[in-house]
């Protein structure tokens, strides 16, 4: 195969999660490429909104409903009939997930329970990519990555509903999807940032929101380490996936991928907001107690992307600095009031496309 442009141009594709901050980059990229893009979410999720500010409302084809709602997620996907579906609705927080356990589940569970039941029931769909997290992982805090066929379990809602995610998506590719003729992956990642996230309890929309009303931030761990990502790095590696399951897919059906950066860019909360704050003229951090938050996130959580380097050819090509440069001058441009948005998301693709040809990554070239 080329580049996955040619897997894309001229075919539909739903997106559902498509409101929130990966899910408009996704339906960003995909329009790029020349998909014809349904999307289905319950809310635009966020005051502002990356979906909102880019006009993707009246771009692609727009469905309100809840992934728990079966029955209108069937009625969605007869209306749009799509041959892809990318699967990214869910509840994505950590500390909202002990506030409210139960729907955390019954989103991030249940929810893939439903797509895949209405998957099932429509062989018309050539390909599902799955998106989990990396947290759906057994956390040890190991220095070393975890790899696809780790122990997957989780110590708090969040980490126990993406975990039983993955477990049912491996039960039905294995009880009904793997005979047929529609084919399945899931997909890990985290710890991803990028412009036009909003989201609460997440350190960048906190810096941003702080800074550009000329406050500063309050950090609650700014000594916990991640290996942080720009948000193109793993939608290149679940369009790259997509792309390859509709190239017959030998090998991939029914497999699971991570998509995460090297250990090289792991770098301390601090670190990072200190990279940030170095690109606005102003910003500045304290740290605060958070006696709700604590303990309840990870410290350290790596991946292995072996596999996705070996079966793929994929791997993150960004350096950190880059990575904290495209994610801080999309909001610069967001707070001076730029009135082309739309544009310049365009361009950081664009850009980010060129990064990966630079390195001959195989979903980039052609």
């Amino acid at each position: 195969m080329k580049q996955f442009a040619e897997a894309y141009r001229g075919r539909r594709v739903l997106v559902t999660g498509h409101t929130g901050f990966k899910g408009s980059w996704l339906v960003m990229w995909l329009q790029h490429l020349g998909a014809e893009v349904s999307g289905f979410s319950d809310r635009v999720p966020t005051s502002p909104a990356m979906f909102d500010l880019l006009g993707l409302d009246g771009r692609i084809s727009h469905h309100l409903g809840d992934i728990r709602d079966r029955a209108r997620l069937g009625d969605v996907m007869d209306e749009a009939r799509p041959a892809v579906v990318f699967h990214l609705a869910a509840q994505a927080l950590v500390l909202d997930s002990h506030t409210d356990p139960v729907t955390t589940f019954e989103t991030n569970a249940m929810g893939m329970v439903n797509l895949l039941e209405c998957v099932r029931e429509r062989p018309w769909i050539d390909v599902v990519v799955l998106v989990t997290s990396d947290k759906a992982y057994r956390n040890n805090e190991w220095e070393w990555g975890y790899r696809e066929t780790d122990v997957l379990a989780g110590l708090d809602p969040y980490s126990g509903s993406k975990s039983c995610a993955e477990i049912v998506a491996h039960s039905y590719h294995h009880s009904f999807l793997g005979e047929s003729a529609t084919r399945t992956a899931t997909a890990r990642a985290g710890n991803v940032i990028g412009g036009g996230d909003w989201a609460t309890d997440r350190i960048v929309p906190d810096c941003i929101r702080a800074w550009s009303s000329g406050n500063t931030v309050t950090v609650r761990r700014p000594l916990a380490t991640r290996p942080w990502q720009h948000v193109l790095e793993p939608l290149s590696g679940y369009l790259w996936l997509g792309a390859s399951l509709l190239d017959e897919g030998a090998g991939l059906d029914g497999e699971a991928f991570n998509f995460g950066p090297d250990s090289q860019q792991d770098l301390s909360v601090q670190g990072l907001i200190d990279a940030m704050a170095s690109r606005w003229p102003g910003a500045g951090w304290q740290e605060g107690e958070d006696p709700d938050g604590a303990g309840r996130e990870a410290t350290l959580l790596r991946l292995s992307c072996d596999k996705a380097l070996r079966v793929l050819g994929w791997r993150a090509v960004l350096q950190l600095p880059t990575t904290v440069e495209m994610t801080v001058d999309w909001y610069r441009r967001w707070r001076d009031g730029d009135p082309d948005l739309h544009g310049y998301t365009t361009m950081q693709i664009e850009q980010y496309t060129e990064v990966a040809r630079s390195a001959g990554l195989s979903w980039s070239t052609g």
